[in-house]
């Protein structure tokens, strides 16, 4: 048999179930990656080794009296973002401004998990209030990209998306908000899966006004995604759909149109479009029809996003006295937010709404929508900061204080994922392409797909299709 880490998620889960591999043994397995590679590649913030031991040893008896009537991920390790409160963890959300104390109760997400069986190791890293494009704080030391660990991992879930790249985990939730799944995916070469609005009812946030954060699977295939789809939203088969189920011949439009472009002028790089070709090449292998689309964005759109983006950390307010701990774009961006009028919010939700509608008739022309996932390659850690060299300056050193070029610089990286959020729409993630000519090698990248609402299988068995 492989090294546990060597197996897929779905492959974990059968021999966990069928007792051929305990939960314990699983359990420290993975903690011992992590005690190994951590350190490198600051994906965990917290490991929680003692709780995850006595986790899998009741899963192990859970087994033992069994009668094959096991929990659907029955003994699988598995990690949360330091955003979602775990019972008896501290959640530091990435930020050095709050008290940390331990959770008093699980978040529903994680109550959905262990109900499913899961033994959890712990809180991955997390930009401040998951606010950025890259998991950075001055918490922990960065998240880092495993295929070349002077990059950044992405965010906000960067230290899921890192922690299954490097196989210390074999899949992860993440929380996708404008991108929070499909950014980190992309820079880390995974599958990411975001969800349409309201299909996961442990998502919901009462913090979020505009109803654009929704969880979903980060994954090394669209099977293991699958899996992890059948436990975030009960009674659906979206493994059975990828495992039995062939798309129908599509009809895709290709466009490099972005809503942010009358803001912040940019030019995908030459590697970004590599990565799209490579994904046209695949779609029109696998019998898919394929259209240049032109997407006409109205241009006050990024005040309107920003305004509904940063509303629910507006919210939460922090001490004056504490305000010197927090990062320059998370001490700038929720000031504004909490000086804004409930009437300019109540404004920016108003065109939000019919933006969705406006670019829904657009995209309705076609049956998926592809784009690069990325218009840059994962970025040095410390490059949005404008640290120097990406050297670590956590916790007491102070960061550069352009927030302003911190946030143009994400979207320039990432110009093509809040849209999506903001029109509850299904997207997925694909590493298609290799900087360095083969997979493996160089930096990945990938392509974005997007879909109508409910087409969720329907992304997942074209990623199946292409080989992903």
């Amino acid at each position: 048999m492989a090294e546990i880490h060597e197996l897929s998620a779905l492959a974990l889960r059968n021999l966990l179930a069928n007792g051929t591999v305990s939960a314990t043994d699983a359990a420290a397995h993975f903690l011992s990656r992590i005690g190994q590679q951590n350190k490198l590649l600051g994906a965990f913030i917290t490991v929680t080794a003692e709780q995850a031991m006595k986790q899998a040893r009741a899963a192990d008896a859970l087994h033992a009296r069994s009668n094959g009537d096991l929990p659907p991920l029955h003994g699988m390790p598995l990690a949360f973002k330091d955003l979602t409160d775990v019972a008896g963890v501290v959640t530091t959300h990435g930020s050095a401004a709050l008290d940390h104390k331990p959770a008093p109760a699980d978040a529903p997400l994680v109550s959905l998990f262990k109900e499913a069986g899961v033994v959890s190791l712990g809180k991955t890293q997390v930009p401040e209030f998951g606010l950025t494009a890259y998991s950075e704080n001055r918490v922990a030391p960065p998240s880092r990209n495993p295929h070349a660990p002077s990059r950044s991992s992405g965010g906000s879930s960067g230290g899921s998306a890192a922690a299954v790249a490097a196989r210390l985990l074999p899949f992860a939730p993440g929380t996708d908000g404008g991108g929070s799944i499909r950014i980190p995916a992309a820079a880390c070469g995974l599958v990411g899966l975001k969800p349409g609005r309201g299909l996961v009812a442990a998502g919901e946030s009462a913090g979020d006004p505009a109803r654009l954060v929704v969880p979903g699977p980060l994954a090394r295939s669209a099977e293991d995604a699958a899996l992890m789809m059948d436990v975030l939203v009960p009674g659906n088969q979206y493994l059975r759909s990828v495992q039995s189920g062939k798309p129908p011949r599509l009809r895709i439009g290709v466009t490099l149109d972005s809503p942010w472009s009358a803001t912040f002028p940019f030019t995908p790089e030459q590697e970004a479009l590599d990565a799209l070709h490579a994904g046209e090449a695949l779609l029109e292998h696998a019998g898919h029809s394929l259209g240049d689309a032109a997407i006409r964005y109205d241009n006050r759109y990024p005040d309107a996003f920003t305004t509904a983006w940063t509303a629910g950390v507006g919210a939460a307010r922090i001490s004056p006295s504490r305000e010197a701990l927090l990062a320059p774009l998370t001490r700038t961006f929720p000031r504004r937010a909490q000086q804004r009028s409930p009437a300019k919010l109540a404004e920016a939700l108003a065109f939000l709404r019919q933006f969705q509608h406006d670019t829904l008739v657009q995209y309705g022309q076609w049956d998926l929508m592809l784009m690069p996932a990325l218009a840059q390659t994962p970025r040095p850690v410390g490059w949005f900061t404008g640290t120097a060299h990406g050297t670590e300056r956590w916790p007491s050193a102070q960061w550069p204080g352009d927030a302003d070029g911190d946030y143009r610089k994400q979207c320039e990286f990432a110009p093509w994922s809040s849209m999506v959020n903001v029109c509850g729409l299904p997207a997925i993630t694909l590493p298609v392409h290799w900087t360095g000519g083969a997979p493996g090698s160089g930096l990945p990248m990938g392509i974005q797909l997007v879909g109508p609402m409910g087409s969720e299988a329907l992304l997942l068995q074209v990623a199946h299709q292409l080989g992903c």
